[in-house]
Formats: C-alpha cells, sequence, structure tokens
C-alpha cells in the first residue's frame, strides 16, 4: 500500500483510515478529531475494555472502532496515518512497522497542528511549564486574544480547535513524549525554561531526553521567536538548536533580548524596547522559580502581541495550579501543602526554598524516574526537619536519604501526612513534593495530589 502524502496544513482525512494508538486524553481528542475530518478512525489501547474509561467506549457511538487489549500490527492493514498519545513510547513494534511500510507516524500535537490557523506558543522544560503555561494562556486572555491554553496540560490541542481562528494564539505546554514525535509543529514563540534529567525511564540518557526537547526550535525560522533561561546553566547547549529570533531571560543579570530584573522591577527588552512591568515583590506567586516563571510567561506573552497592561493585571493575581506548591490547610498551627507535580528531584529543590530553614517536613517517593539527587539531599540536609517515605517499595527511597536528617518510612500518603503532623510544631509546614512519578501506587499525580487533599482534610476533622 502507498501511504498518502499529507499536505503540511489542513491535510485532507476524507476517506483516510487513520488508527490512533494509546486512548488517553491525547489520543481521545485525536480520535475525535480525525473523525471529524472524515477519516475512517480506529482506537487501539494495551488495556482490557473492562479497564478503560466510560470515554473510551462512548466512541463507539461517533463512529470509531475501539480495538483493546494491545495493538498488533494487523492493525496497520490498509492503514494511512498512524497517530500516537504521548504516552506511547515511539520504539513500540507497531510503531516500527508502520514506518517500516512507509505509513506517516504522528503524535497528537503533530495531528492537530495541521489542522490549526492561529499561532503557538509552545512551551517546555523540565520543570515549570505548566505554571509558565496557564499564566501565558491567563495574560493572552485577559487581552482578548482568542485561543486556547493546554497542551500537555488539560485539554490536548486537538481539543481546543473550536477556539481556533486565524488570529488566535494557543498557549500549550508540551512535554517531551510529545516533541519526540512532531514533524512540522512550528510555534510562532518556543520556550524552553530549564533542563535537568527527568523521565530517564523512557529516554534512557540526558542527551537524548534533551533532543526532543530541543526539537521545539526545529522548524522556526525568521519571524519566530526562541525563549532560553540564561541562569540554567544545562540550557546552553540549546543554543545551536535555534533557529528564530533568541530571547533569554534572567533573574541574575540584564539580557541583551528578553526579560530580566532591574531595581527589583519585571523590565523587557524586546523590538518594542525597554518596558518595565511590576515590582518582583508584586507578584503573586512566592519563591523564586516563580520569578523565573513570571519572566518567562510575560516575555511569550509580549512577544505573541499581549499589551502590558494585561501582563501586569495577571502577574499580581495569579494563584498556584492544583497541586503545584498549593497550600490546602492548617491544623494546629501547621500549614500543608500540596507539591504532587514535582515529579522529579530538580522540581522538589525550590519547593525546599519557599519556606523557613528547619520548618519543613518533607514527603517523598514514588516511581523514581531516575535523575540527579545530590542537590536535593543537600537541601533535605540543610533545611528540612522530617523526611517521610511513601510508595509501593520505599527501601530505595530510604537508602537514598539515609544520612540526611530524620527519615521516617511510612509507605502511605495517609500514614505520611498523620505522621507529619505529630511530629510537627506550631509554625512548621508539612509539604508533599515527591520528587517522582506517582504510578507505583496512584494513577497521575492529580489523584495523588486529590489523595492528600483528602488525608489533610481527615485529619483536620479528628482536630477540630
Amino acid at each position: 500500500m502507498t501511504a498518502i502524502r499529507y499536505a503540511e496544513t489542513f491535510p485532507d482525512l476524507n476517506g483516510a483510515r487513520v488508527l490512533v494508538v494509546g486512548a488517553g486524553k491525547s489520543g481521545l481528542a485525536a480520535a475525535r478529531l480525525a473523525r471529524d475530518h472524515g477519516a475512517s478512525v480506529t482506537l487501539a489501547d494495551r488495556r482490557d475494555a473492562a479497564d478503560l474509561p466510560d470515554a473510551v467506549r462512548a466512541l463507539a457511538k461517533l463512529g470509531i472502532r475501539l480495538h483493546p487489549g494491545g495493538h498488533p500490527p494487523a492493525l496497520l492493514e490498509d492503514t494511512n496515518l498512524v497517530v500516537l498519545s504521548p504516552g506511547v513510547a515511539p520504539g513500540i513494534d507497531i510503531v516500527a512497522e508502520a514506518r517500516t511500510r512507509g505509513i506517516p507516524v504522528w503524535g497528537e500535537v503533530e495531528l492537530a497542528a495541521r489542522f490549526t490557523a492561529g499561532r503557538v506558543i509552545g512551551i517546555t522544560g523540565s520543570n515549570g511549564k505548566s505554571t509558565v503555561t496557564a499564566m501565558t494562556g491567563a495574560i493572552l486572555r485577559s487581552a482578548g486574544i482568542a485561543g486556547g491554553t493546554g497542551g500537555n496540560l488539560d485539554t490536548p490541542l486537538a481539543g481546543l480547535l473550536d477556539l481556533d481562528t486565524p488570529d488566535a494564539v494557543h498557549a500549550l505546554e508540551l512535554s517531551s513524549f510529545q516533541l519526540e514525535s512532531i514533524e512540522t509543529f512550528r510555534p510562532s514563540v518556543a520556550v524552553i525554561l530549564n533542563l535537568s534529567p527527568d523521565h530517564l525511564d523512557r529516554h534512557r540518557t540526558l542527551d537524548a531526553y534533551a533532543a526532543a526537547k530541543a526539537r521545539i526550535f526545529e522548524n522556526q525560522s525568521d519571524g519566530d521567536f526562541a525563549v532560553l533561561n540564561a541562569d540554567d546553566a544545562p540550557s546552553r547547549r540549546f543554543d545551536s538548536a535555534v533557529r528564530a529570533d533568541l530571547h533569554t531571560i534572567s533573574t541574575r543579570s540584564e539580557t541583551a533580548k528578553g526579560a530580566f530584573l532591574r531595581d527589583g522591577r519585571l523590565t523587557l527588552r524586546t523590538v518594542l524596547g525597554e518596558e518595565e512591568l511590576l515590582l518582583a515583590d508584586a507578584l503573586a506567586l512566592p519563591g523564586a522559580h516563580n520569578l523565573s516563571n513570571a519572566l518567562a510567561a510575560a516575555l511569550a506573552a509580549r512577544l505573541a502581541g499581549a499589551p502590558l497592561d494585561a501582563i501586569v493585571a495577571v502577574l499580581s493575581s495569579f494563584e498556584p495550579l492544583a497541586h503545584r506548591l498549593e497550600r490546602v490547610g492548617k491544623i494546629r498551627d501547621v500549614t500543608f501543602y500540596n507539591d504532587s507535580k514535582a515529579t522529579n528531584p530538580a522540581a522538589t529543590l525550590p519547593a525546599l526554598e519557599a519556606f523557613a530553614v528547619g520548618t519543613i517536613h518533607l514527603i517523598v517517593g514514588g516511581k523514581d524516574k531516575g535523575g540527579d539527587w545530590g542537590a536535593l539531599i543537600d537541601a533535605v540536609r540543610e533545611r528540612v526537619r522530617s523526611v517521610l517515605v511513601i510508595g509501593a517499595d520505599p527501601a530505595p527511597m530510604m537508602r537514598r536519604f539515609a544520612g540526611a536528617g530524620e527519615i521516617l518510612e511510612c509507605g502511605t500518603l495517609e500514614r505520611a501526612t498523620e505522621t507529619a503532623l505529630a511530629n510537627a510544631d506550631a509554625g512548621d509546614v508539612v509539604l508533599l513534593s515527591p520528587a517522582c512519578a506517582s504510578f507505583d501506587q496512584f494513577d497521575d499525580f492529580e489523584q495523588r495530589g486529590e489523595a492528600f487533599r483528602q488525608a489533610v482534610r481527615t485529619l483536620g476533622e479528628w482536630h477540630a
């Protein structure tokens, strides 16, 4: 069979046979999008039918065929296009076979981008990308600019196209999993916030992980903008990948083009000249890492056309996203913070720096994705009063933190929360910032964060 060679934008899927692999949120959105453009769609997932959510089974009413229990090569017969959910590794057998047969293989972002009339701000990095994406999207919408906010954050791009117009600007969080399966995707503003080891259970090496991140720049050209963090030394490796007009952010020094601090005030330096924003002390979000996040969001939004008043209004009022250093309650003058989104050591480090030394009871553990633990362990030794270890197998994490202070094996999140409160004094902080993925005990970081909220609520009722 000869594969259809689709145009770069607005491909003709009418009558095409499309196989979507992976029935997560992105896979569902991709299946609906392909179906809405006239394709005959099959959605395959390795889970059994009984384990699939109702949303997947509801696709049958739209004429989308469901193939549970795996994705055998036989599904490729007469298939014109394969679309991958980001959770599906691109090296699985059916993908290799599709490439051997000359069948195009796209990720959901690539598929959706080809039907997008507006522009895209693409935001990636090891940490902070959800906050920067949400902040950037809030600025754009406050300014009255059409478009959606999502990607790896909440709604996939394929699910945002009802908000698309030629004048729209979409703010997208992009993971390494999404970027490794692009082909022509071209953000008009592309941001890499930072780089630290993450997802090494899939990418295997830091070089491979970084190469996936760098793909955000590869289709840019004149008229586009690239944003890097001048304060993040590992991000210097991305300089050679930049093909657009480079701007940088820094909290330490003024940059030639970009966003920085001057006399404690956020300042932009772009083709529009130098423009002062608000004082750093006026930012709604605490922590030095959120100052960098605010600079990145302000710069990206400004480069996309947002006015200064919208930028200032959002930065001075923006509240933390759920599960990202989110204050969830106070019991006996002990405050509980949910930072479940911290799924690697580098993400937990700035959370520790947001609180006073010696007041933190840190809950860590889960599925270790690999990474550099040295800096975090040093910070724990210096700043943390006790470490409470959770996870289906807490022993490796207990060994990792041995010698870093008081380390308590708790196993479950509920037990860790209860133990932390029992050991805390008035004014202390109980911080869930696990530095690990959640998949050993929870479906995702959101479920883990919700379990922590419930544990705090339950303790609050006991102590009422």
